[in-house]
């Protein structure tokens, strides 16, 4: 299925702005350096809201709270390091920033798997030491039905461990470059692409590339999405940074962010809301802080329920 009804989020105990991770995202604002207490304040609020308005609308949220040591400033995006696959596989990702890696901790997994069946686990960690990065779903937007994987090219994201990624999993590759209004790499696919069951919300003026671009549509198309087209400065507002889950009524929801929802058009909205309901919180601090939006905080569970 395209779609789960059951998140893995994690609750934050020292967010705050990652100088590490600001290199390679240009959606982080640098001037927030240096505010931890204030931003993990903010932060936790945001955070206790959506998790709210989540479970509200019948999505089942397994929620796992963060530890103070080793200080992980962006724990709250676990979708970076691992995704949970309906076979049962787990697989574990390369990071680029060094204090993202100690976000892997294996007392998560096993919250996860006290409730779910974990078959087997693919570990691509290895490819740090080449300084090759893979960063699960923010790096690669899955199509799980047609097992069609899409990704933007960038530092966080190597052609090498995509490779091995499809390789093991069976996915096909669709690869292009993404830019963003300064015309600096987007970090991350799921930042410019969100991939519903029946739609695509894409900002297709980022791929520069006009062949790419026309491969993308080609395949969106073929596959039966309907494309909701935005543009580079509602991309920059995170409007690409969506995700489309189940609740416990087998109904569809759009998780976003308020900037994003605020940054699309009433057309925009009517074309969304054909197919799912919207849930818009407030997360207006981690946006600015980590550079990653409602999507990035969700990592999607489809690995089989235990009896």
């Amino acid at each position: 299925m395209q779609t789960t009804d059951t998140v893995l989020m994690i609750r934050p105990v020292r967010f705050t702005y990652n100088a590490q991770t600001g290199v390679s995202n240009a959606f982080q604002d640098a001037s927030q350096a240096g505010k931890e207490e204030q931003s993990q304040q903010a932060a936790l609020i945001e955070f206790d809201g959506y998790v709210k308005a989540m479970k509200a609308n019948g999505v089942n949220v397994i929620e796992v709270f963060d530890t103070p040591e080793p200080h992980t400033p962006d724990s709250i995006f676990p979708n970076n390091w691992v995704s949970f696959h309906e076979d049962g596989t787990i697989i574990l990702y390369p990071m680029e920033a060094v204090n993202r890696r100690w976000e892997r901790r294996r007392g998560i997994l096993d919250i996860v798997g006290s409730e779910f069946e974990i078959k087997n686990e693919i570990d691509l960690t290895h490819y740090e030491q080449d300084n090759k990065f893979l960063e699960g779903t923010g790096s690669m937007t899955l199509d799980r039905p047609n097992k069609i994987c899409y990704a933007c090219i960038s530092s966080r994201t190597n052609p090498v461990v995509l490779d091995d990624f499809a390789k093991k999993t069976g996915y096909s590759l669709v690869t292009f470059t993404s830019t963003d209004l300064k015309d600096f790499a987007v970090y991350h696919t799921n930042v410019m692409m969100c991939l519903g069951e029946k739609y695509s919300v894409i900002c297709l003026d980022s791929i520069k590339n006009t062949a790419e671009r026309a491969e993308v549509v080609r395949i969106l198309q073929k596959t039966g999405k309907e494309i909701i087209e935005i543009t580079l400065p509602q991309m920059h507002k995170f409007a690409g940074n969506m995700l489309e889950v189940r609740n416990n009524q087998n109904k569809s929801i759009l998780a976003m962010s308020e900037q994003a929802f605020k940054a699309l058009t009433p057309a925009q909205v009517a074309q969304i809301e054909k197919y799912s309901t919207i849930v818009a919180p407030p997360l207006y601090t981690i946006e600015t802080n980590g550079g990653g939006s409602a999507r990035c905080m969700l990592a999607e569970v489809f690995l089989p329920k235990k009896n």
